[in-house]
């Protein structure tokens, strides 16, 4: 089944802190390559993430504001994914309280060493980029 919106039973497992793999249009010589993404779902039945300014990802996705964005359940559950087609559009604000919130949601403990190092890294707004995913087509599957 696909259509343009996130279902409530699709949130139920976008919600969990499960990595997403973004999918971007590749550059003149490479491929498509997935990358393992920490997210959110907005209130508005979108998909949030951030990146550093300057990387590639974000230079292309300014390029060509299209991507394709994956999130299945683990191996050892019942088999279940998401699958979106998404508009992006990228933000210079807003990403640091997401960064803030993603790091909340993905570690155990924000408090060691290299968590508060990458913290204090990710609270500079200006070498951040909030990055939106705006559905144009929602698969899933058996969950």
């Amino acid at each position: 089944m696909a259509d343009d919106t996130i279902t409530a039973t699709d949130r139920a497992l976008l919600d969990r802190p499960l990595h997403g793999l973004l999918t971007i249009p590749p550059g003149p010589r490479r491929l498509p390559a997935p990358r393992p993404v920490w997210f959110e779902t907005t209130a508005d039945g979108e998909v949030a993430l951030f990146s550093m300014a300057d990387a590639l990802k974000v230079r292309r996705l300014q390029a060509d504001p299209r991507a394709s964005f994956v999130v299945m359940t683990l191996p050892d559950e019942p088999e279940g994914w998401v699958s979106i087609e998404a508009d992006v559009t990228v933000h210079a604000d807003g990403a640091a309280d997401l960064a803030r919130r993603l790091a909340d949601r993905y570690w155990k403990d924000t408090t060691t060493p290299e968590h508060r190092e990458l913290l204090a890294l990710y609270s500079r707004e200006e070498d951040l980029r909030r990055i939106v995913l705006h559905p144009r087509r929602v698969t899933r599957g058996p969950a």
